[in-house]
């Protein structure tokens, strides 16, 4: 397989980076990391002041930061949250991130949350509905958005495609970004049954912008999208895989329980650096 240059990015890859997370934040500052940028989780700094809020400015004084978030249900059929979309848009102009991402999933319906990622059902309608909702959302915020694909633990009758075959046309009709999550790739190539690779081959990399990588919990017959373990031998695998096609992308690390010492996660993230050193030394030969 060829290298594809990472030229095709809008926005330059950032290099590797964190998941910014409050156990960090005091050894951040005074450690200054060896980490390129970090992702806040949006939902934590939606408020109007507090110790989150001026950490975060200080961080994003220091590192390029981007916006995650979890709560945009950009799929339910409930109308959009403009309330939510007004704050998201006003933490947007006091950081400025490099770009911001949430969920192609639904989370909540008549006004209840499930306060979980649920895949969608993969049809054209399907396709339509959430298309038309990103755009109105990036009309809104007054730029592009990256929309990451969840991992699944269920699937619907109704589907007419593949999973990367809705994620890539919605992208392409809503005129959005990518942020493709390697590891749920791999937990829901597990738990449906497919090839990851083959999910890797259909995406359009002038789409994708940014990676993720995480743990997982594997209980043989299913696995769990947990981000409470380091990153995996099977996602290291697919990670390079994924560097072939599409050339550095901004690479970075989730962990959201058992987090370990900031130093750790930083040697974590070295190995993703020496990944990605190895696999393009090897395409370059």
């Amino acid at each position: 397989m060829s290298n594809t240059n990472s030229e095709h990015l809008l926005h330059p890859s950032l290099g590797f980076g964190l998941g910014l997370r409050t156990n960090h934040f005091e050894d951040i500052l005074k450690q200054s990391p060896n980490v390129d940028w970090f992702e806040i989780l949006s939902e934590n700094y939606m408020v109007a002041g507090g110790k989150p809020k001026y950490y975060l400015h200080a961080m994003a004084e220091r590192y390029p930061v981007v916006m995650h978030g979890v709560s945009m249900t950009i799929g339910s059929t409930d109308p959009l949250d403009m309330d939510y979309l007004k704050s998201l848009k006003t933490l947007a102009n006091e950081v400025n991130p490099k770009w911001i991402s949430d969920h192609i999933c639904w989370s909540s319906i008549h006004g209840l949350n499930s306060h979980d990622l649920l895949p969608l059902p993969y049809t054209e309608e399907t396709i339509d509905h959430v298309a038309n909702r990103i755009a109105q959302v990036q009309d809104f915020l007054g730029r592009r958005i990256l929309i990451e694909n969840v991992s699944s633990y269920m699937s619907y009758k109704e589907s007419e495609m593949t999973e990367w075959e809705f994620l890539q046309e919605v992208a392409d009709r809503a005129d959005s970004l990518i942020l493709l999550d390697i590891n749920n790739i791999y937990v829901s190539s597990r738990n449906h049954d497919f090839n990851p690779k083959e999910y890797i081959d259909h995406i359009d990399p002038r789409r994708v912008q940014q990676f993720h990588l995480a743990g997982h919990s594997d209980f043989g017959d299913y696995v769990i999208d947990t981000h409470d373990h380091d990153v995996p031998k099977s996602v290291w695998e697919l990670y390079a895989y994924t560097l072939q096609r599409y050339g550095m992308v901004s690479t970075m690390i989730e962990r959201d329980d058992n987090i370990p010492p900031l130093n750790e996660l930083v040697a974590e993230l070295d190995q993703a650096k020496q990944i990605a050193a190895k696999t393009f030394n090897k395409v370059a030969v």
